[in-house]
């Protein structure tokens, strides 16, 4: 018995051996450790191509000059080989894309914009900086309110989806309105319109592209873009989806609620679902209470409990090039 063990256990390890030799002679190379020693590298990574142009917004984008490709490069190799966050954009886009999209539509604001929005909170409608900006569009308080958005210990419409897609592109036309060019429209966004402008008339340039500015807003554009790259093809990317990996819509009953409420948690359990579900549907709700001293009318959204299972539900799909299914 202990033969045939010893037998057994040296035709494995042999096997192993065959599988190993293989490998290395099908591509895997060797690495020197710190040692001296040789190790396998079972590993690749690949440099994204660079295009030598790109539309953006109906508008080209040349990447034959220098700088313009390698700030690119740099771009699209973090959203590419940022897997994590990536992934997530993905999933968040498609609950969010179609009625993001159609308020662009609306609007009249190019569907690119969609990308700006991946760019700034990763499609987290619950997002916070350190800027105290917030929601998918990563609005300031004082520039929510300029575009009509409340902003209030217990309502931060900041954080509404939609509404917050409305007043992002109150600012976009108003941005475009002064610059003429998308991409430096899309430069304002995070430097805003005062500062580029100043930088524009000092170092005497039309468009954000040929301005020297601090990193942020210098990489801004190119983030931007190189979403646009990778969401328009996963695939080519390495990115494989199935329609169930991926975040669906939600859909809703809207209610009126004109007065004061003494209790989300009560008025939530009387509508049959829980505080959390309603914090969830209605993120601009920011308090456990309403005190709606001047009798607006907030539209709550109250989630159909068919979409609130994955057994119950059917899965869409925004972009049929992000799935595999």
């Amino acid at each position: 018995m202990l033969i045939m063990r010893r037998i057994l256990l040296a035709v494995v390890l042999a096997g192993a051996c065959l599988v190993m030799n293989a490998q290395l002679k099908n591509g895997y190379n060797k690495s020197t450790s710190s040692t001296g020693a040789s190790s396998p590298v079972f590993g690749m990574t690949a440099s994204p191509d660079i295009p030598t142009s790109v539309t953006f917004a109906g508008e080209k984008v040349s990447f034959d000059r220098l700088d313009m490709a390698e700030r690119l490069d740099r771009e699209l190799t973090g959203v590419i080989y940022g897997q994590t966050t990536s992934e997530l954009c993905f999933k968040r886009a498609n609950r969010y894309f179609p009625a993001l999209s159609k308020i662009l539509k609306e609007q009249g604001v190019p569907l690119d914009f969609l990308y700006l929005a991946v760019t700034e909170s990763s499609m987290d409608y619950n997002a916070y900086s350190s800027a105290k900006a917030a929601g998918i569009w990563q609005l300031l308080a004082g520039t929510a309110r300029d575009y009509g958005l409340e902003v209030s210990d217990e309502v931060d419409e900041r954080f509404d989806p939609e509404k917050s897609t409305v007043a992002a592109c109150k600012y976009l036309k108003a941005a475009y309105k002064k610059y003429g060019h998308w991409p430096t429209v899309a430069a304002s966004y995070n430097a805003g319109m005062q500062r580029l402008s100043n930088e524009l008339s000092k170092q005497k340039v039309d468009n954000s592209f040929d301005l020297y500015l601090v990193q942020e807003t210098s990489r801004y554009v190119f983030r931007i873009i190189a979403y646009k790259l990778l969401m328009e093809s996963p695939k080519r990317y390495g990115y494989r989806f199935s329609r169930k990996n991926l975040y669906q819509p939600v859909a809703y009953t809207v209610v009126d609620v004109t007065g004061p409420v003494a209790s989300w948690v009560d008025w939530a359990k009387g509508k049959g679902i829980t505080y959390a579900q309603l914090r969830e549907a209605n993120p601009w709700i920011r308090s456990t209470k309403l005190t709606n001293a001047a009798g607006k009318t907030y539209k709550v959204r109250i989630p159909k409990s068919s979409d609130l299972y994955r057994s119950k539900r059917s899965f869409t799909v925004y972009n049929k090039d992000w799935v595999i299914d």
